[in-house]
């Protein structure tokens, strides 16, 4: 076959198979996820031990949770999932709303096992949070991405790793541990935003401020207040 032929047909069993994954989520609403987002960061922070340093979460500038994400297999393999960003509010403490976003890849490291894995990117700079907030950007290419350091004491260990402006974790099959997501794809998730917001706001407006957040983000938000509460937030 040739290449020219051969990259056509990848593209179309991919997009086939991302298709397939993204009916999947046809029944599920933003407030579910919104809900089992909340869960997951709370199931891995109750794990000091095994779980996201909370000192890295307490001086990220934006948190991206997507939970469930979900292998899209036809041929060729691929991922998909749908989630949420939330981002420092203009004080640097309080989180904002929670604005949607969708997460698209090929096989870019989420073969650790189990059909759906929990994604969780933190970033860690103003650069990165602008960057977030694009129409559309690829990690590794758009944004500096790395694998992050787990337990209580690891993040003693990111010196090499923060000139990285996202860190980035997964949990498949009871098992988290830092992950290297380069070439995936992260865009707004309007439909998401469209449910949850009457007014229709843009990604950007969600998360500098500009929305009040939804009832059903109140346990997520509730948990990264509990998480992550800047130090100088209570001076």
């Amino acid at each position: 076959m040739k290449p020219k032929r051969l990259i056509t047909c990848v593209s179309i069993c991919l997009s086939v198979g991302l298709l397939c994954v993204g009916l999947s989520y046809a029944g599920e609403s933003a407030a579910m996820r919104l809900k089992s987002s909340a869960e997951v960061l709370t199931e891995i922070m109750a794990t000091p031990d095994k779980g996201i340093p909370e000192d890295l979460l307490e001086n990220s500038e934006c948190i991206v949770i997507v939970p469930g994400m979900k292998k899209a297999a036809f041929i060729v393999g691929g991922n998909y999932g749908r989630g949420f960003m939330l981002c420092r509010g203009p004080s640097g403490s309080g989180w904002s709303a929670p604005a949607g976003v969708k997460v698209e890849g090929g096989s870019v490291g989420f073969q650790i096992g189990g059909s759906e894995t929990d994604v969780i990117m933190l970033v860690m700079n103003k650069g990165g949070a602008e960057k977030l907030l694009s129409s559309e950007f690829t990690l590794g290419a758009d944004a500096s991405v790395a694998a992050g350091p787990v337990g209580r004491t690891s993040s003693a260990k990111t010196d090499l790793k923060m000139h990285a402006e996202i860190l980035s974790y997964s949990r498949a099959r009871g098992v988290f541990a830092g992950i290297a997501l380069d070439g995936a794809t992260l865009r707004p998730d309007d439909d998401s935003n469209v449910e949850l917001y009457p007014t229709k706001p843009t990604n950007k407006e969600i998360v500098m401020g500009k929305t009040e957040a939804p009832a059903a983000a109140s346990q997520l938000i509730a948990a990264l207040n509990r998480y992550s509460a800047r130090k100088e937030a209570h001076k």
